[in-house]
């Protein structure tokens, strides 16, 4: 099965080495499991790899977590990484297909063509016993030059403008019991609940084995979901991360590029003042 976001551990392999591929450690984790992305990454990670830190490459001036950062920054960090715009980038994560989905949407919003996700990420690559190596990859610096995409980015005035006026459908990709409200979040002082009219599906439910499902198995979950394909879509999640899962779904289900909403939960949560729904999703 071949997917047009993702390549396969084989191929990635056979292009080590390649001046012209750059690969990206994009591993993140949720403070609960109390894992250092970048501690790992020195280590043992995939040979010729830079470390993206998706907390630190972003805006610091919104107190939000990872949000999108301003072109400039982009460009400034990913030049003084090594890398350019016009390079085939493959992006990889700890947990198989997490944290990488936002650097591949980051990188895609930022105007590069050539980019994929790793199949089954490091887990995959170290089962089946690939080269590993371990310190800090230093690239001599390049310029990269950024072609931001701002129809792709959302924000909570256009969630509220899309579901008031139906617009779009917002797609939550956290857990059921988070977006019924059932249990507290995990960051301080954000709400439990969802964006009302919002619908849930959980991006867990389109992994298998640290990849997307088959393109069938992803329309059908859609489907289940009650969110219909050929329709615009906003995808959200709790900081912005799996919502980039959300987003290569859709687009390997062979719909356009939904937009992302980049505060995702985290935003809408921490203002008392915007609307919140508990319970299941709201489908009217």
């Amino acid at each position: 099965m071949t997917q047009p976001n993702l390549i396969s551990t084989e191929a990635l392999d056979a292009h080590l080495g390649d001046p012209r591929t750059a690969v990206i450690d994009a591993s993140w984790y949720m403070p609960a499991e109390q894992r250092d992305a970048y501690k790992e990454y020195l280590s043992a990670h995939i040979p010729g790899a830079v470390f993206f830190d998706i907390d630190r490459i972003a805006d610091t001036s919104v107190p939000l977590p990872h949000m999108l950062p301003k072109p400039d920054a982009l460009a400034r960090s990913m030049g003084e990484l090594g890398l350019s715009e016009d390079l085939r980038y493959v992006v990889y994560d700890g947990d198989g297909l997490f944290a990488a989905a936002r650097v591949w949407w980051t990188l895609r919003v930022f105007g590069v063509q050539d980019v994929r996700v790793l199949g089954g990420g490091m887990p995959k690559w170290k089962a089946e016993g690939r080269r590993l190596e371990a310190g800090a990859v230093t690239r001599s610096a390049r310029t990269f030059v950024a072609h931001f995409n701002a129809a792709a980015v959302a924000d909570s005035d256009v969630v509220s403008r899309s579901l008031e006026n139906g617009s779009a459908q917002v797609v939550d990709a956290r857990s059921a019991p988070r977006f019924r409200g059932e249990v507290p979040e995990p960051r301080p002082g954000v709400r439990s609940g969802h964006i009302p009219r919002s619908f849930n599906l959980p991006y867990a439910n389109l992994v298998a084995d640290g990849q997307l499902k088959s393109p069938e198995a992803i329309r059908a979950e859609f489907r289940q979901a009650g969110i219909e394909l050929n329709k615009p879509i906003i995808t959200s999640c709790g900081s912005g991360v799996s919502a980039a899962i959300l987003a290569m779904a859709v687009e390997t289900a062979g719909s356009l590029m939904p937009q992302l909403y980049d505060g995702s939960w985290a935003d809408w949560g921490s203002r008392p003042e915007l609307p919140l729904a508990t319970g299941p999703e709201e489908t009217s």
